[in-house]
């Protein structure tokens, strides 16, 4: 064994990383998962009850979900099992699945613990279902994906599903004194680089701690600036994959603080889909329907503008064309909101699908030949430009159906102008009806 550890540089007696010596040795000294560890936490009950359920744990990295598993096993008196969906195949589940029926046998429950249990894919999900369901094990699942989208339903539905928090900045500096603890000595940071290097860390217990580890070996003589801090360490790039659900919930925030017309939160979302390497036309795209959706006819220079702003970052591309996308997303934040094209239109597409396909008004419909001129096509049909009012107030709906009022403006920005107008065209349609 010695050759072995030799050949690969390193001795028996290599210490671990400090995240794993640190590592929680009862669930009491697990930090930031109080609403799940807490007096009254659903986990914690069930570690006292020695009884547990199948459950997912669902949250960001460094965040505890592994060592939360293990305490969990070891309080409740359990056997722990650990699969990786990542380096286990239908093989390595059989043999975790004949191992825990033996030990059952033998009077012992098993916790089996799958980390990144949302790689298994769908066949191999419902493999887990009938272990489960007798009770041979007990499925603690990982993911840092949101389980309705990456989980089967049949398995969802026989498993509790509990959300992990991002570790707040308490957690971390909990966790950052634990470390001094362990080393003896404390980090030679000024206070500012203190909390630079918990902001750094992006609410990942583990990678604050690898940063730590880092900070403690070095040999510093003073203590370092915010400055030196970022000479010594880089800085990771935010947690953000295009293709999974934090792009979605990015996107939603973005657009919904335009909607709610706070221009500084829009800006953030935007940059922090741009800095995690979103595709700014993608955001382009977006921009232009929060335009037609959100602003609409209050004020429908919006529109031209979000087309322009994409036709300028098409043009002069990044870094240059991101400021056209950041000066329309305040634009678009800061302008009078109306959503009554939006609800008009979707109304008049659910009248049209109960109508079904109903003629135009005879006096309306285009006498093109004498046999439609015959058939009363145009009769009586009046030239909105030549009368007094510039307003003929005729009929445009069909004769078998009511008149309906899908466009109802609210009155802000230019919808004002336009709500005055069309309150002025009703009263006039009524007076002639």
């Amino acid at each position: 064994m010695a050759d072995l550890f030799e050949a690969a540089g390193l001795t028996p007696q290599q210490p671990s990383p400090l995240a794993d010596r640190l590592r929680p040795q009862r669930l009491d000294e697990v930090v930031g998962q109080d609403h799940l560890l807490g007096p009254e936490g659903p986990i914690r009950r069930m570690a006292q009850a020695r009884r547990l359920s199948s459950m997912i744990l669902w949250g960001p990295p460094g965040t505890g979900k592994t060592t939360i598993a293990r305490l969990l096993a070891k309080e409740a008196g359990y056997e722990f099992q650990q699969l990786s969906a990542v380096f286990s195949g239908v093989a390595d589940l059989k043999k975790a699945f004949e191992s825990a029926r033996v030990r059952r046998m033998a009077g012992q429950a098993t916790l089996l613990f799958v980390d990144e249990i949302h790689r298994f894919n769908r066949a191999q999900q419902d493999g887990f279902l009938p272990f489960v369901e007798e009770g041979i094990v007990t499925l603690v699942g990982a993911t840092t994906e949101n389980p309705s989208f990456e989980l089967n339903g049949a398995l969802l539905s026989r498993c509790q599903v509990y959300v992990l928090k991002r570790l707040d900045d308490d957690a971390l500096t909990t966790l950052l004194a634990k470390a001094e603890t362990h080393k003896g000595r404390t980090l030679p940071l000024e206070p500012e680089a203190r909390d630079a290097l918990v902001a750094l860390a992006d609410g990942d217990g583990r990678y604050l701690l690898t940063l730590c580890e880092t900070l403690l070996n070095i040999a510093s003589a003073k203590p370092l600036s915010t400055k030196d801090l970022g000479q010594v360490l880089q800085k990771r790039s935010p947690a953000y994959d295009k293709d999974r659900e934090e792009h979605y919930n990015l996107i939603s925030a973005l657009h919904k603080s335009i909607r709610g017309s706070d221009p500084d939160a829009a800006l953030y979302w935007l940059a922090r889909m741009l800095n995690g390497g979103e595709d700014p036309l993608f955001l382009a795209r977006r921009l232009i329907r929060a335009a037609a959706e959100d602003i609409g006819e209050a004020d429908p220079m919006s529109l031209v503008l979000a087309n322009a702003a994409k036709d300028t970052y098409d043009f002069l591309g990044s870094p240059e064309g991101e400021i056209a996308l950041a000066q329309l997303v305040v634009h678009l934040a800061c302008a009078p909101k109306s959503n009554a094209v939006y609800v008009a239109f979707d109304a008049a597409k659910k009248a049209a699908k109960e109508t079904g396909s109903l003629m135009p008004p005879a006096h309306i419909r285009n006498p093109s030949t004498k046999l439609m001129r015959d058939l009363g096509y145009g009769k009586g049909y009046a030239y909105d430009h030549d009368t007094p009012e510039g307003f003929s107030g005729q009929n445009y709906f069909p004769d078998e159906m009511d008149r309906r009022t899908f466009y109802k403006p609210k009155g802000e920005g230019s919808e004002g102008r336009i709500k005055e107008r069309l309150d002025r065209w009703a009263a006039m349609r009524a007076a002639k009806d």
